[in-house]
């Protein structure tokens, strides 16, 4: 393990099977389990929920066979004041407000190249359909796997490791931030051309904040949380 976890910190064909490793898994869970046409909405997010926790836990084993921890990755868990508390808060508002700022530029981007904006497919969520509790427990789900677990895997995860691969200079965390971007849009294929190009301009706000916040992480999971909340609670409103 030992020997592993060093490898994992000098050598350049290691760190990047890590970083294929943990999509792998993902899309090897999805291709095993997602249901394409199947009429389980429930069911099919559980597989998304599912593959989601696994890249958690390799990212985690990552951490743990270099040494490392959730520190790294900018998630301290100290006490902190009420002042601080605040200035989290409000910094995470300003960070919703620029990510929102981001999607609507997507949303402008391929308006001007379509010409009609593509209708977002978010057929997977019609089991809020007039239904508070299932609201409710999307929420809390939704808050542990996309809030959290995404910040962690497409900002922290890929912009640090895909950083080191270029010694971490300024120049690689760019390419960081812009390669963690257009993953992050591409993974959002089922919304299509339009989600992949507005949840791409948006992962690519968060990725330039996460660097000028110096890697403040929960700011970054908090700001998805309100975005994830915002979604969520008007498509149960919609379907009433």
């Amino acid at each position: 393990m030992e020997k592993l976890g060093n490898l994992l910190r000098t050598n350049y064909i290691v760190k990047i099977c890590e970083l294929l490793a943990v999509f792998l898994l993902a899309f090897i869970i999805i291709k095993l389990f997602l249901q394409p046409d199947g009429d389980n909405l429930l069911y099919n997010q559980g597989v998304l929920w599912a593959a989601n926790i696994a890249m958690l836990l390799l990212v985690w084993l990552g951490l743990k066979l270099r040494g490392e921890s959730w520190q790294d990755f900018g998630l301290g868990f100290k006490k902190m004041s009420f002042k601080a508390a605040l200035r989290v808060f409000l910094l995470s508002l300003l960070v919703f407000i620029l990510a929102v700022a981001g999607f609507i530029i997507g949303s402008i981007i391929m308006a001007n190249i379509t010409g009609i904006p593509e209708s977002t497919d978010l057929t997977n969520y019609a089991y809020l359909k007039n239904n508070l509790g299932m609201l409710i427990l999307s929420l809390i789900g939704v808050y542990i796997v996309s809030s959290f677990g995404v910040e962690v895997i497409y900002r922290a995860f890929l912009i640090n490791r895909i950083s080191e691969l270029g010694m971490d200079t300024k120049k690689a965390r760019i390419v960081a931030v812009i390669i963690s971007a257009i993953i992050f849009g591409l993974v959002h294929y089922s919304w299509g051309p339009m989600g992949v190009v507005q949840t791409g301009c948006m992962g690519l706000v968060l990725g330039i904040c996460y660097l000028k916040l110096k890697k403040r992480l929960w700011i970054l999971v908090l700001a998805h949380a309100y975005m994830d909340t915002l979604l969520l609670v008007q498509l149960y409103l919609a379907s009433n």
